[in-house]
């Protein structure tokens, strides 16, 4: 299994699956990470957190707590 904070910058992945209960599942769906959504990897801060990604034409920062709960696979 592989989440968004294992991806590396510069690759596109599809979302396959959210974890996470409750409101924070809820939170990740209402920023338009939904299942089958594509996601760019822009950029990761120096020390990791957060991750900037670009979803539905618009660019986002996650959290690595966030990101390590959308199970994704690579796009070719």
């Amino acid at each position: 299994m592989k989440t968004l904070r294992d991806i590396n910058i510069g690759k596109t992945v599809k979302v396959v699956k959210l974890h996470g209960e409750g409101a924070i599942k809820r939170r990740i769906m209402d920023m338009g990470i939904t299942k089958n959504t594509e996601i760019f990897v822009r950029k990761v801060a120096p020390l990791g957190d957060p991750i900037e990604i670009m979803v539905r034409n618009y660019e986002l920062s996650l959290r690595k707590a966030d990101a390590a709960m959308i199970e994704v696979e690579e796009v070719e």
